[in-house]
């Protein structure tokens, strides 16, 4: 039975996990020691080395906050909620709160000569995450929480996206083995157009 009352408890609870996770991602840039600075050109190189680990908060900054502003316009789109799609939700989550630990990851190797088991994990956790969007969606189509014909279409949509990331990001996680630098770059591209076709439909 759905629930009729709507979702805003859910919502608070997951915003509370996101904002979590994006908090997360900065632990892991630090500022350079100042023991080791004796003038600007070293701090200028200490600079650079952290330049990964600002790199791969940027990521996953960029990957947490799409997935909050699909989540939010998800939720616009039932009414109320089931058990099976609260639990979807918790999925959902966890993929969430789980990146900054292969953000840290990759913070830490993505420029070594063994990059590749980093670059496997995170796009792993990017497959694994669009099984969480497949569980959300097809609980919300199948649990009678769809207010009208166009969220049903838009939902079958977001269904859809979710096989295909599900299918991409596994592949690159499988390619990742052999060219995980080349992997890396692919799915950090894969986020700016992700993040720009966001935007455009955000003004369309």
């Amino acid at each position: 039975m759905a629930e009729t009352t709507g979702n805003a408890r859910l919502e608070a609870f997951s915003d509370g996990v996101f904002a979590t996770a994006l908090t997360l991602l900065i632990i892991d840039v630090r500022l350079p020691s100042m023991e080791a600075i004796g003038s600007s050109a070293e701090l200028w190189r200490a600079l650079q080395h952290t330049a990964p680990a600002v790199f791969a908060f940027v990521l996953s900054f960029v990957v947490i906050l799409i997935t909050w502003v699909n989540h939010h316009g998800t939720l616009k789109l039932v009414r109320g909620s089931t058990a099976p799609f609260m639990y979807a939700n918790g999925f959902l989550l966890f993929t969430v709160v789980f990146i900054p630990f292969p953000t840290a990851l990759l913070s830490a190797f993505v420029w070594t000569g063994h990059a590749a088991p980093a670059v496997v994990l995170y796009d792993a956790v990017l497959a694994v995450q669009a099984v969480g969007w497949i569980l959300l969606t097809g609980t919300a189509l199948t649990g009678g929480l769809i207010t009208d014909a166009r969220a049903s279409a838009a939902l079958k949509e977001q269904r859809r996206k979710g096989w295909y990331g599900l299918a991409f990001y596994a592949l690159l996680a499988l390619a990742a083995l052999w060219m995980p630098i080349t992997v890396a770059a692919v799915t950090t591209g894969s986020w700016i157009v992700w993040l720009t076709m966001g935007i455009r439909m955000k003004h369309a």
